[in-house]
């Protein structure tokens, strides 16, 4: 069945290769993006596509449109942009999830919110379940991001129990893939990045930290996964790779993968970076039967790929 779906941050990192997916799959797309960390290069190749429509608007204020699903992707998603303005990073999360649940209201779309691994802040609880509430500091660097995608679960959960909006929570963990921004100031990127140009690789702290990294098509299949499930089930399910990787080893792999003559610096840890995060998947597993499977060495070759190609 063919279906209309707006995906909104669609020009994004993520929401172009939903945006790939879905036209692949025959549904009628519309991809609505304001630029301010998405890029138009990003979604260029699938312009010319008859059943994709590219929309220039910003969720804060309201939009409206007749479709079946929408997939509210839009948030600036690394520390680097969203603590760049960070009273923007919140109203996205809180208004813009405000607007597309009453779009949603309207026109009977069943909606799915991409929160994050973030709502968990700096865990007491190790690997961390959906049933586990977190440790947030609400007044700290992350606090526009980590909050304000709280609140948009609240408002979720909110409008499915006296509405009745058709709702999905899909917590994203670690994704890196091609079309990464090179300069979004997240690890895969700064250390390929920096790999590639053989300058000093920036590692915070003593590496010891340690993160679960996701391949981009895994993370899709899982969004797709939660949507394609009945009502009954809202979500929040974790959408991640519980492997666990210290980010010291995590650069070494990159200069060997990359050939770099780069060198490991140290710097200090930056302020309520967490510790530790890895997804516990098993809801994943028993109620969207997914679990990823793109191997991180595979995963990093194409996403060095990419990058040589937007570093020249």
């Amino acid at each position: 069945m063919i279906k209309r779906i707006l995906v909104t941050g669609g020009a994004g990192f993520v929401g172009s290769h939903l945006c790939e997916r879905l036209l692949s799959e025959g549904h009628e797309v519309y991809c609505l993006d304001n630029y301010f960390t998405g890029q138009k290069a990003n979604i260029l190749h699938l312009t010319k596509h008859p059943y994709f429509e590219l929309i220039r608007h910003d969720v804060i204020n309201p939009y409206l449109i007749e479709v079946d699903e929408i997939y509210n992707l839009a948030c600036p998603a690394s520390p680097v942009h969203y603590q760049h303005n960070p009273i923007k990073t919140i109203k996205t999360s809180v208004m813009g999830a405000i607007n597309m649940l009453g779009l949603a209201k309207r026109v009977k779309a069943k909606i799915l919110q991409a929160s994050t691994s973030e709502v968990y802040g700096s865990p007491m609880v190790h690997p961390q379940p959906e049933s586990y509430w977190g440790n947030v500091n609400p007044v700290g660097e992350r606090s526009c991001y980590d909050e304000g995608k709280r609140a948009a679960e609240a408002l979720f959960r909110d409008y499915h129990v006296q509405n009745n909006v058709k709702i999905k929570i899909v917590r994203i963990f670690n994704t890196y893939g091609p079309r990464m921004h090179p300069n979004d100031g997240r690890v895969v990127s700064n250390f390929i990045g920096q790999a590639l140009q053989n300058k000093d690789i920036t590692v915070y702290g003593k590496g010891e930290q340690t993160r679960s990294f996701q391949y981009v098509d895994d993370l899709v299949e899982g969004l797709l996964r939660t949507m394609g499930t009945d009502d009954s089930f809202t979500g929040p399910v974790n959408i991640g790779n519980p492997d666990e990787f210290k980010i010291i080893a995590l650069a070494e792999k990159i200069i060997k993968l990359t050939n770099s003559k780069s060198k490991i610096v140290f710097r200090p840890l930056p302020s309520d970076d967490p510790l530790m995060r890895q997804p516990d998947i098993k809801l994943a597993k028993k109620e969207l039967d997914w679990e990823p499977n793109v191997e991180l060495d595979k995963g990093l070759e194409k996403t060095i790929a990419f990058f040589r190609q937007a570093i020249e």
